[in-house]
This record gives C-alpha cells, sequence and structure tokens, in this order.
C-alpha cells in the first residue's frame, strides 16, 4: 500500500525492467508521480507510461538517455548485474562490466540529475540499491560485492558534497530479495539454505518491501536522512 505523496514529482528509476525497479516504478505510480522507467530492453518497459532505453554499460547512450528526460525531481539508481565466478576465476571483463554498470552508472546518472537540480535551485532525493554483499563476504560474488561496497562508498560522498544544495543521497542494502537476479544466485536449495538459516525472520526480502524503503527515503518523511546505508535483511546483520 502506498503511503506517500508524491504527486508533480518526476522520478526516473533505472533497472526499471524487472525485479525492485519494476515494483518501485509501479509502488511510486500508486503515490501520484510521474515515473520514468529506465532499462535496457524496451519490451520490459511496455508497462509504464513514461520510459528511457539505455544499456547502463555504454556511458554515451546512458547520458543522452538521462538528458532527453530532464527535468527530474528524484532519482532511483537501482539498475544491476551479477555474475557468478570465484575469486581465482574472476575475469577482468567480468569484474569491469559489474562496475560499469554497477558503480559507474549510477556516478553517471546521478551527476546529470543533480547539475539540474542545482541549475534550477531545487532540493531532490536519490536513492542507491546496494546490498548486504557491500558489507558481508558472499562466495562467488567478488566483483559483485566489491562494485556495492563501492556505491556505498559513493553515496557517502555524494551525501557529503551534495548535502549542501538539499540534494540528500542514502542507500538501500538488502539481503537476497525475490527477483529474476536472485535466482540466478539462489535457486539452489542447499545455498539458499544456509543463507536463511542466518535470517531471523526466516526468509528472504520482497521487491516490494525494498520498493517501500525506497518510497520512504525519497520522501519528506525522510528529510534529515542523509548518507545513511540503510540495511533491509530481516536481522542478518544481528546474529
Amino acid at each position: 500500500m502506498a503511503h506517500h505523496d508524491f504527486a508533480g514529482k518526476r522520478i526516473l528509476v533505472t533497472g526499471a525492467g524487472k525485479g525492485i525497479g519494476r515494483e518501485t516504478v509501479q509502488w511510486l505510480e500508486r503515490c501520484g508521480a510521474e515515473v520514468i522507467a529506465m532499462g535496457r530492453n524496451p519490451k520490459d518497459l511496455a508497462y509504464c507510461a513514461h520510459s528511457a532505453v539505455a544499456d547502463l554499460a555504454d556511458v554515451d547512450a546512458t547520458r543522452a538517455a538521462v538528458a532527453s528526460v530532464l527535468p527530474i525531481d528524484l532519482l532511483v539508481n537501482c539498475a544491476g548485474v551479477v555474475e557468478l565466478e570465484s575469486f581465482l576465476d574472476t575475469s577482468v571483463e567480468t569484474f569491469d562490466h559489474l562496475m560499469a554498470v554497477n558503480t559507474r552508472a549510477p556516478m553517471v546518472v546521478a551527476q546529470i540529475v543533480a547539475r539540474d537540480l542545482i541549475a534550477r535551485g531545487v532540493p531532490g532525493a536519490f536513492v542507491n540499491v546496494s546490498s548486504l554483499a557491500a558489507a558481508v563476504g558472499t562466495r562467488d560474488h567478488l566483483a559483485y560485492c566489491a562494485s556495492k561496497a563501492a556505491l556505498d562508498a559513493m553515496t557517502r560522498v555524494m551525501a557529503v558534497e551534495l548535502g549542501p544544495y538539499g540534494i540528500r543521497v542514502n542507500s538501500v542494502n538488502p539481503v537476497v530479495t525475490l527477483t529474476p537476479m536472485a535466482d540466478k544466485a539462489w535457486s539452489d536449495p542447499v545455498k539458499a539454505g544456509a543463507m536463511l538459516s542466518r535470517i531471523p525472520l526466516g526468509r528472504f526480502v520482497q521487491p516490494g518491501e525494498i520498493a517501500a524503503t525506497i518510497a520512504f527515503l525519497l520522501s519528506e518523511d525522510a528529510g534529515m536522512i542523509n548518507g545513511v546505508t540503510l540495511t533491509v535483511d530481516g536481522g542478518f546483520s544481528a546474529g
């Protein structure tokens, strides 16, 4: 259920074709926002009235797509990719691709939106969708863990530098969330069982629970929350 009023706000959500991104778009629309869904596959974005298509690994295409939908009031950097490779087997190509999509793209998108907000003299709020993997070593996730840890570090710098302009920046860091990307990493019942056993609430996260958290951080109810890494993990980190 939607609880926040985003009427009159234009919100850009990357990675909006599936999973958390798609759920977030629909949640924010129910809150009255005009949402621009950004993704790589136009077919995945057909559900949304407003969309932008770009491969976030392509800097020039990303910049052009974001510039084409300005002005934006609020931003959700949700796009992310994962490849399962052990530390010894992680290729340079995999590492570079995950850093490009999971870390560099959020920087590029946020730079364009922030510059426009500053030029217009209006406040804003950004949410970077990170992961518990930013702080917890996860087998076969070296490049993914590194990219999300870098995203959290970037969030803190953005919060410090953009705060004086009235732009808040926070991260949301879920434990395993039941999305198509999670199926790639956690479909093995034995592997999933070991992770579930460390979550006091005994289950993984639903995409709607992350969408609700994102909506809160974007809202005026979170007006003094800036530079936070908000873990949504059912108590995993408390153990």
